[in-house]
């Protein structure tokens, strides 16, 4: 990355680049240091300031960044995945110009395992049980099942709703599942990713849904990774990342930040560094020049058959009824109708 950025400094004249490294989260973290710095002291803002998603929402909200708009059409490009692409707009707009992915898999012991589930009826013959987060309340493992299953997250005046029939089914799934010892009680007591993995990595089961990058930057022995299972098998998953933004405030500086932005999203620069920092490539032509071909040749299913995921707003609401709703079954304490159910009528009346 370094390396890039003096190669930029080193074709444009006049540009400096000051490179600066925040937290994520808290006091003096990205958002933090964004909005106060837009308040008060708008001659110290970043020109170009990296975000993940639910952030750049946050801060498009905000009034906080200036689009892409006029300034370049890079996305217009056709390499770029389909989730990529959305992940750097904001409702008509393009606020991000995006160069990290990440997504939801499957990852399992080639050992034990010779091949992964790919559909539903597959994992109720596994010998062993499936870890996945079940606890989180953002229940993503469960949201791709319901959504590659036809179920829509939001209403037609765009208010976050649910299909009780849809939900219904991924639910009778997990019954079915649990009855035969795939899907145990013991699930709900995870709600992170790192748990779940830490319980793979512990030899608590042969196959966990997790993330690429967990997979990527983890190095755990004799796993390989699969596209999640859907009810028909066919490759679905949901995902992230991250993208370059430009904060308002800077107009004499945007064409030089767009510039940069553009300069750091150059497929074969994002070849070398989304392999080396464990990513999914946002673009097909990065990919194609990973190193590792075999690994490439999955990753490119699990990008194509990658969805963005909801937005902040839909999740905080869709999130929970989902988790509650997992939850329920796994525990035995409702059947499936009527924990779908309990689930769409916590949304509230539309």
């Amino acid at each position: 990355m370094q390396a890039h950025l003096d190669e930029f400094t080193r074709r444009r004249a006049g540009v400096r680049i000051e490179v600066r490294v925040k937290a994520l989260e808290g006091p003096g973290g990205l958002l933090d240091a964004l909005s106060s710095a837009s308040a008060a002291a708008p001659l110290v803002l970043p020109d170009l300031i990296a975000l993940p998603r639910h952030m750049l929402e946050t801060a498009t909200l905000k009034g906080l960044l200036h689009p892409y708009d006029g300034l370049t059409a890079i996305l217009e490009q056709p390499d770029w995945y389909e989730y990529a692409r959305q992940l750097g707009r904001i409702q008509s707009s393009t606020y991000g110009l995006p160069f990290a992915g990440d997504a939801r898999v499957l990852v399992y012991r080639t050992d034990t395992l010779p091949e992964p589930p790919k559909d539903w009826t597959a994992v109720l013959e596994l010998p062993g049980p499936l870890i996945f987060p079940a606890a989180s309340p953002r229940a993503l493992f469960t949201l791709a099942q319901y959504q590659s299953a036809g179920g829509a997250v939001q209403d037609e005046q765009g208010r976050p709703s649910l299909d009780v029939d849809a939900l219904e089914q991924v639910l009778s799934f997990y019954r079915q599942a649990q009855e035969r010892g795939g899907m145990p009680f013991w699930l709900t007591q995870y709600e992170t990713d790192e748990q779940a993995w830490e319980a793979y990595r512990t030899n608590q089961s042969n196959l966990v849904e997790t993330t690429v990058s967990h997979y990527l930057n983890a190095a755990e022995p004799a796993s390989q990774l699969s596209f999640v299972f859907t009810q028909a098998g066919e490759p679905f998953s949901l995902a992230t990342g991250w993208v370059w933004a430009l904060a308002a405030g800077r107009s004499n500086h945007l064409e030089d930040a767009a510039a940069l932005a553009e300069y750091l999203v150059n497929p074969e620069f994002l070849a070398h560094w989304s392999e080396a920092a464990g990513f999914l490539p946002t673009r097909s032509s990065a990919l194609a020049a990973w190193d590792e071909v075999e690994l490439a040749l999955i990753l490119e299913q699990v990008a194509l058959s990658s969805r963005l995921e909801p937005s902040t707003d839909v999740m905080l609401e869709i999130g929970p009824a989902l988790q509650s709703a997992t939850l329920q079954i796994l525990k035995e304490q409702a059947d499936p109708r009527t924990a779908a159910q309990a689930a769409v009528d916590s949304l509230g009346p539309p």
